[in-house]
């Protein structure tokens, strides 16, 4: 048989095998695909399409790129991709009181969104209640303000928690929202194990990037590695950690080193679990990235694609993976926050529908959209909207939907997917060399990778060498102001007097009972998730069960750098 043959061939029986068994699953979402003119569109197109490949170009493609769904990705993680249903459309959600984030939500479903992604205000993300003097001034300002299961209560009432997926931004204290949610489905008579979303929870991009923490790396990691332990056993459908190169691409990375650290914290993660006698393929396939999108459009499809590549053969060549669930990287992005500026922001409609197209391109599962307005404030009702409206225009009008990486075999994209891999392997052998990411964080070496990143960025735009639509070219004498949204003081005040309600109303000795037991937990080895679950049902508050956190393991400070 000849290359093209062989490769034939080999499509046939991915059709066969992987495609007949995606449908089985889920139908296709139209019966037939086309462009707009009416040309169609098959299923999958490979270099056996365009002309006769040579043996070596069929190597090559059956090695670094397959098919979509197949080993090692590159792809996309289905077969179908978008054909068989849409990425899941999610916007930000979250600021205020908890009734304010529980409107935003209903709003936001009832004009078209797929899932619930929130944000949390500083001082839960700090591990702080709204009566901490560290709280002064930031109840719900940059998140909704939670302190106790009473918030989460309102926080999701009215909404179907075993019908929608909602995601969490929220890490250090992760460990509290994660069972105030469990808490407030068992109180709406849903079972743990129906739930499906994500919580970030990735502490070592906290040390790395984003500097919201309570306590030091390693004891932070086994917390962690005990939300992955028990989701695995008791919520199949839950992601227990979204391992986030969003935060480290804002703090200055370029594409090559979000990559590589955040595969490093994942690896870590993993690596951490199988200590504990974890079998890879029991966690691995609740394990999801969350990446950043920036503005170099075919670099940032280039990464998504290289990403699934990397992981897919260090999980199963480094960590002995062997399901097809285990190897594949699942993929939330969102369009980046520190591309939009607050001169001309009508401008960030544009920046951000480019991103999202890039995202889309590179295979993405799951995306956000920034609004316009959020260089200025947590966004309006009408940005929010507009937002969401590009991911529709995109999933709905541009067609990029009917076929599956209609990227691949581009020389362009292909160079830019192998070099991004080439380049980020050389990080992840040099954090290997330090002694791994936990050693290599507490070295400050992804630190200062970053900061002399950031550092060349901001030296291009100043000298006028990089670019800024509005910033340093193109600009206007005045902006006109636009509307944003501003959260009143009286959100404190409500806060806290809720907070103290629940205090006169809970059982004080059962929750100090309660809070002993995860002061045990954690001077031991039991796994934590159990008593904490039991003193969030209690109505034991956030703050109180980090307090106990930083009394056993301390409180963390960052060594200076220079």
């Amino acid at each position: 048989m000849t290359p093209k043959e062989l490769l034939e061939k080999a499509r046939e029986e991915w059709r066969k095998v992987d495609l007949a068994r995606a449908l089985q699953k889920a139908p296709l979402r139209r019966a037939e695909f086309h462009t707009d003119s009416g040309i169609p569109i098959p299923d999958l197109l490979t270099p056996a399409d365009v002309g006769e490949p040579s043996a070596q170009e069929v190597e090559k493609y059956q090695r670094d790129l397959g098919f979509p769904g197949q080993f090692p990705y590159t792809r996309g993680p289905q077969p179908t991709m978008y054909r068989g249903r849409l990425w899941t459309m999610r916007q930000f959600a979250g600021f205020g009181s908890p009734e304010d984030t529980n409107q935003r939500f209903k709003y936001l479903l009832e004009h078209g969104m797929t899932g619930l992604s929130t944000a949390f205000d500083m001082p839960a993300l700090m591990g702080y209640d709204a009566d901490h003097a560290m709280s002064r001034g930031e109840v719900g300002k940059e998140g909704v303000a939670v302190s106790t299961l009473k918030d989460f209560e309102i926080l999701f009432s009215g909404i179907p928690l075993d019908r929608v997926t909602t995601s969490m931004t929220i890490n250090a204290s992760a460990i509290f929202a994660l069972c105030s949610y469990i808490a407030v489905a068992e109180k709406q008579g849903i079972s743990q194990d129906k739930l499906g979303g994500t919580i970030q929870n990735d502490v070592l991009k906290e040390y790395i990037a984003q500097k919201e923490w309570v306590v030091g790396p390693r004891p932070a990691t086994r917390i962690v590695v005990d939300m992955i332990e028990y989701t695995a056993k008791h919520m199949p459908r839950w992601h227990p950690v979204s391992i986030s190169g969003y935060h480290i691409r804002e703090a200055g990375a370029t594409a090559i080193q979000e990559l590589a650290f955040t595969l490093a914290d994942g690896f870590g993660y993993v690596e951490e679990c199988k200590k504990r006698g974890m079998d890879v393929d029991d966690f691995a396939p609740r394990l999801s990235f969350f990446w950043d999108v920036h503005n170099d459009f075919f670099e940032e499809i280039a990464k998504f694609r290289a990403a699934r590549r990397i992981y897919a053969r260090v999980m199963k060549e480094r960590f002995g993976a062997t399901t097809p669930l285990s190897l594949m990287l699942r993929t939330h992005a969102q369009t980046a926050g520190v591309s939009l500026t607050a001169q001309q922001p009508y401008n960030n409609v544009v920046r951000v529908a480019l991103q999202a197209l890039a995202a889309v391109l590179g295979g993405t599962q799951s995306l956000h959209t920034n609004s316009l307005d959020e260089t200025y404030a947590l966004p309006t009702e009408e940005a929010v909207t507009i937002a969401l409206r590009t991911q529709q225009i995109i999933g709905y009008e541009s067609g990029v939907d009917r076929a599956v990486d209609p990227l691949a075999g581009s020389y362009f994209v292909e160079y830019l997917t192998d070099e991004t891999e080439n380049r980020c392997m050389e990080i992840l052998k040099k954090i290997d060399s330090l002694g791994g990411i936990i050693r290599a964080i507490e070295e400050g070496y992804p630190q200062r990778e970053i900061a002399e990143s950031a550092y060349q960025w901001q030296r291009e735009v100043d000298s006028g060498e990089r670019k800024i639509v509005g910033v340093n070219a193109f600009k206007k004498d005045s902006d006109e102001p636009i509307p944003t949204l501003k959260i009143d003081d009286a959100v404190a005040h409500g806060q806290v007097e809720r907070l103290n309600a629940v205090k006169r109303s809970r059982s004080q000795r059962d929750v100090q009972d309660k809070l002993r037991a995860v002061e045990d937990a954690c001077r031991g080895s039991a796994n934590l998730m159990y008593p904490v679950l039991d003193a969030v049902r209690g109505y034991a508050t956030l703050g109180e069960i980090c307090d106990v956190f930083r009394k056993v393991w301390g409180a963390y400070r960052e060594k200076g750098m220079f």
